[in-house]
C-alpha cells in the first residue's frame, strides 16, 4: 500500500510543446496590440490644437533682422506639433534666414518654441572688389547677405580660392598694422591660387609681396616699409605700385617715375663667437 504524504503536492504536468508556442504567441500579440494603442492615442494626443505651435519667442542677436522679418522668414518652413516638430528642421530654417549663424531652438509646454539667435559680425567683404556678393564674419566664415547694408562700414574686401578666406583673414589681420608707419592702410588683400599676395593700399598703390610661410610674408613686407620712405622722399612722388617678389630687392613705380629695383639692406654679420 502506497501512503502519499498529505503535505506534498504533486507537479502538474508539463503542457506540449506546441500548447507552450500558442500561448506565447498570443502573450506577443497582446503586448503588440497594447503597444499599438498606446501609440495610437499618443499620435491622436499629439495631432490636438492645443499642442500647435502658436508662438515663437526669438532671442539674442537681432541688430539686423527685426523679430517679425525672422519669424515670417522661417515659419513657413516649420512643420508639426509640439510633439512632432523636428528641432533640426527647424534649427536650419532660423539659420536660412540672411545674417543668422547659428540658431538653437527648443520647445516650451505645451505648444511654444524658444529661438537663440546669434548673428554675422561682417569683417570683411568677398571676392573681387567689382562682384562681391558676400561677406567674410569675425570667424573667417563666408556668407551670403545684403552687401549694401555694410557700404558704410568702410570693410576692407578679401578674396582667395574657396575655403581659404579664414587664411586670407588671418593674414589681413596681420598685415594691415604693418603699413601704419606709413600712415596707410590695407583696403584689399588677395591670394592666388599659386599662393602669391597682393594688397591694395588706401591710396591706391598696389604691393604684389609674393609667395611664402605667413612668417616670411610679414618679414618681406616691414623690410619694404622699413626702407620706402627713404625712396619717395628721394623722389618727392607717392608710391603707385611694388613688387617684392625680387630676390635682391624690390622693383617700385612711384607716380611720374619709372620702376627702378631698390636693393634689400643687407644684414649685418655676426660676431664671432655667436649664433641666430
Amino acid at each position: 500500500m502506497i501512503v502519499r504524504n498529505p503535505g506534498y503536492a504533486q507537479a502538474a504536468p508539463e503542457l506540449p510543446a506546441d500548447v507552450r508556442l500558442m500561448n506565447r504567441a498570443a502573450n506577443l500579440l497582446m503586448l503588440l496590440g497594447a503597444l499599438a494603442l498606446i501609440g495610437v492615442a499618443l499620435l491622436w494626443l499629439a495631432r490636438q490644437p492645443v499642442f500647435t505651435i502658436r508662438a515663437i519667442r526669438v532671442e539674442g542677436d537681432v541688430s539686423r533682422n527685426s523679430v517679425s522679418t525672422i519669424r515670417a522668414n522661417a515659419a513657413p518652413r516649420l512643420a508639426g506639433s509640439f510633439f512632432t516638430i523636428d528641432l533640426g528642421d527647424a534649427r536650419r530654417a532660423f539659420e536660412s534666414v540672411p545674417w543668422v549663424r547659428r540658431a538653437v531652438v527648443s520647445r516650451v509646454w505645451p505648444n511654444r518654441l524658444e529661438v537663440r539667435l546669434e548673428e554675422h559680425r561682417p569683417v570683411a567683404l568677398w571676392g573681387s572688389a567689382s562682384e562681391t556678393e558676400k561677406l567674410v564674419n569675425s570667424f573667417g566664415e563666408v556668407f551670403e547677405a545684403n552687401v549694401g547694408a555694410v557700404e558704410d562700414d568702410e570693410l576692407p574686401t578679401l578674396e582667395g580660392p574657396d575655403g581659404s578666406a579664414a587664411h586670407v583673414l588671418a593674414m589681413w589681420q596681420r598685415l594691415n598694422p604693418t603699413f601704419a608707419p606709413l600712415a596707410a592702410s590695407v583696403t584689399a588683400l588677395a591670394l592666388s591660387a599659386r599662393g602669391s599676395w597682393q594688397a591694395t593700399l588706401d591710396s591706391g598703390a598696389t604691393v604684389e609681396i609674393g609667395r611664402g610661410r605667413d612668417d616670411d610674408v610679414i618679414a618681406r613686407t616691414l623690410t619694404f616699409i622699413g626702407t620706402l620712405p627713404h625712396v619717395t622722399a628721394r623722389y618727392q612722388r607717392p608710391l603707385e605700385y611694388a613688387d617684392l617678389r625680387h630676390n635682391q630687392g624690390y622693383a617700385v613705380r612711384l607716380k611720374g617715375v619709372t620702376t627702378t629695383l631698390e636693393p634689400v639692406p643687407a644684414k649685418p654679420p655676426r660676431k664671432p663667437g655667436t649664433t641666430r
